[in-house]
Order: C-alpha cells, then sequence, then structure tokens
C-alpha cells in the first residue's frame, strides 16, 4: 500500500498543504481552496511531480499488481456536485478511486478528536454546519454510487473499525 497526502507528497505539494492548512490566509476564497484540493501531477502542485509518479504508481501498476493500493485522504464536498465533477474530468481525466471508503462519524465526535491531536487547523476552525454539508456529500455520494463507495462507522473503536475496513477490503481484493 502506498500511502499519500492529499495534497502533499511532494516539496510543492507540502507547500501548498500548508498553504492551506495555516492561518495566514484565512480569507482564501472557497474555488481557489478547492482547486489547491485537486494536487495530482496535472492538477496544481504538479510541477513538483514531472515524472507523474502519481499517475504511474496508479496506472501502470495496476495491470502488473492487481493487488497495489494507493490509500489517500481528501474532504471536497462544499462547492455544488456539478462542478466537482467538472473540477475532477478536467484535472484528473479518467483516473478515478476503484474504492472510496467514506469514514462517517457525527460532526461533534469529529471535531472533538481533532481536538484532542493539538491545535485546529485552519479547515478544523470552520463552522459545524461546513462539516455538517461535506458529511451529507459524501454521504450522498455513497448512497448514489455503492458499487465504489463504502461507508464506514467511525465513531467505533479503533479496533472494530480496523476489522471492518479489513473486511471491505478482504471483499473488494477477492473480486478484482
Amino acid at each position: 500500500m502506498t500511502p499519500t497526502r492529499e495534497p502533499g507528497g511532494t516539496p510543492l505539494g507540502e507547500e501548498i498543504r500548508a498553504l492551506l492548512l495555516g492561518h495566514r490566509h484565512d480569507g482564501m476564497a472557497l474555488a481557489t481552496e478547492t482547486l489547491l484540493m485537486f494536487r495530482r501531477p496535472r492538477r496544481a502542485s504538479g510541477a513538483g511531480d514531472p515524472a507523474g509518479t502519481g499517475r504511474r504508481s496508479l496506472g501502470a501498476v495496476r495491470p502488473v499488481h492487481r493487488r497495489h493500493l494507493r490509500l489517500s485522504g481528501r474532504r471536497t464536498g462544499v462547492l455544488p456536485p456539478e462542478r466537482i465533477a467538472i473540477l475532477e474530468d478536467w484535472a484528473q481525466g479518467d483516473l478515478r478511486p476503484d474504492l472510496t471508503l467514506v469514514f462517517d462519524l457525527p460532526v461533534a465526535v469529529g471535531l472533538e478528536r481533532a481536538g484532542r491531536r493539538g491545535a485546529a487547523d485552519r479547515f478544523e476552525r470552520e463552522e459545524k454546519a461546513f462539516f455538517e454539508r461535506i458529511r451529507a456529500v459524501y454521504l450522498d455520494r455513497a448512497r448514489r454510487n455503492p458499487n465504489r463507495y463504502r461507508i464506514v462507522d467511525a465513531s467505533r473503536s479503533v479496533e472494530a473499525v480496523r476489522t471492518e475496513v479489513e473486511a471491505i477490503l478482504a471483499g473488494w481484493l477477492e473480486r478484482r
């Protein structure tokens, strides 16, 4: 499994991540934030990945190693879904995850957990309604596309969540 950071993973990607999560630009436009979140070789920080290693690890490796996994996390979902779809098509072409796990839990629980990690980043300081909208979008995406999305109840213990994720991945890999 190849872990990734969205955005991140390259020197430029890490700078974009710091820009997004830092507190220096609290007035950043929503469209700017969203475009910066679409970080892949052809996206905003793609200049830091001139060889296209992100696309190569997802595309070229898949036929050779059918069990190659790439795990990443991303927060999108505040803009209208049709705008996100346009950005996905433009920035990613036909590249889409085969499986998306939505780790779902009540917003208040998620914010409380994030608060235990330390100082809140710029996103974590958003109003509760912001996170409720994002949660609703992901749950709607999962409902509309159950073949690609799986919802995991993340309000349970780490061990219970791990067991469910392992079962989902094992079942998914069997069908590949």
